[in-house]
């Protein structure tokens, strides 16, 4: 319930909102810890949110009381279906909601609802979208065949892919994970490793068994490896072969060549998708090589079953540090990655920086 108060004297411009919250309980936990969720949504929305027992007083720019009332609306609505929630998804509220108003075209007086972003669920976990851009990602996953997750480190690209390929399995829907990424660091010459396959490429894919004990318990994921039901696949390794019934994660694409990367998309089989993440801007290749995930992105971008999900600074979900230093590296390694492979044009539009022509 919520109850609009007159402007305040000294700011005719300014509003007031109070909100009513059923139960004290969860009002508590909307809260959060000393009133921290209310103090990041003073912060971020530059408005006032005082907690007088299971109401808050609500004062500031009209718009931004509006922001206020749908972030801790759609927060109570997540509590009250059973889930917890903490400071990241209050962040996530947030930033969805800022990114719905600003891309508004016009002007409307539609009283906007409840935030409903998408989810990965499995017996073990559920994971809901962050940003914006993890939304429309997580999206395109489930309605397209092969989704390309391109942006910087700490955006989720790779967790949300094995997390998706890992609720697929549980429903039925496939048979298979494989997990696969370009050993740049060893020249693909993984022989000269010792041990077995899966002991040759495991530190290259930590990020990816990090994800899926995330998602699935441990006992689960090891009885998977060892049965075939989750492959781990170098991608040295992939060609002859056809994919099917599988979700097929190539983790740090923009370490393949051309011919790797064509080679790798043509493994698609039936009933099968494929999820392709890297960051163009870190590129282990020999000097002069051509990038096969920006060559790729430029290529797919409109084919019919192809989705390309852009990430920037402002979709990273790590320490708010990391977006900073991101952002200041995104700006040099796009500079002389350019000057090195001599497509300027093709790496902005790759990163999204670029209009498509």
């Amino acid at each position: 319930m919520s109850r609009h108060l007159p402007p305040t004297a000294d700011n005719a411009l300014a509003s007031q909102l109070e909100l009513a919250f059923e139960d004290n309980r969860l009002a508590s936990q909307l809260y959060g810890d000393f009133d921290q969720n209310l103090a990041l949504i003073e912060q971020r929305l530059a408005v006032t949110a005082t907690p007088r027992g299971n109401h808050v007083l609500l004062k500031g720019a009209a718009s931004r009381v509006d922001q206020a009332r749908r972030v801790l609306e759609s927060l109570y609505a997540n509590l009250e279906e059973g889930r917890a929630i903490d400071i990241a998804d209050v962040d996530a509220v947030i930033r969805m909601i800022e990114t719905e108003d600003s891309q508004l075209t016009l002007p409307t007086l539609e009283r906007k609802g409840k935030v409903r972003m998408a989810q990965i669920a499995t017996r073990k976990s559920t994971i809901v979208a962050r940003t914006p851009a993890q939304d429309a990602y997580m999206r395109a996953m489930e309605r397209s065949e092969l989704v390309f997750g391109v942006g910087p480190a700490g955006t989720g690209k790779t967790y949300l892919a094995v997390a998706h390929a890992a609720s697929l399995l549980e429903r039925g829907d496939i048979n298979r994970i494989i997990l696969s990424r370009p050993a740049v660091e060893a020249g693909e010459r993984l022989g000269f490793l010792p041990g077995d396959m899966k002991e040759k490429v495991d530190p290259y894919l930590r990020p990816l068994y990090d994800a899926l004990y995330d998602m699935m318990k441990p006992e689960n994921v090891e009885r998977c490896i060892t049965s075939g039901i989750i492959e781990v696949a170098p991608l040295a390794f992939m060609r002859g072969r056809t994919l099917a019934n599988a979700v097929v994660i190539l983790d740090e694409a923009q370490n393949t060549t051309s011919m790797q990367m064509k080679m790798f998309l043509t493994r698609l089989g039936e009933n099968s998708k494929m999820i392709v993440t890297g960051d163009p801007t870190q590129v282990d290749l020999p000097r002069g090589e051509k990038s096969g995930l920006v060559e790729a992105v430029n290529l797919l971008d409109g084919v019919e079953g192809v989705h390309i999900s852009r990430f920037n600074d402002k979709d990273v979900v790590r320490h708010a540090l990391v977006g900073r230093i991101v952002r200041a590296y995104e700006q040099d390694f796009a500079r002389r990655l350019a000057e090195k492979e001599g497509d300027r044009d093709g790496l902005a539009r790759t990163l999204g920086t670029l209009p498509r022509s």
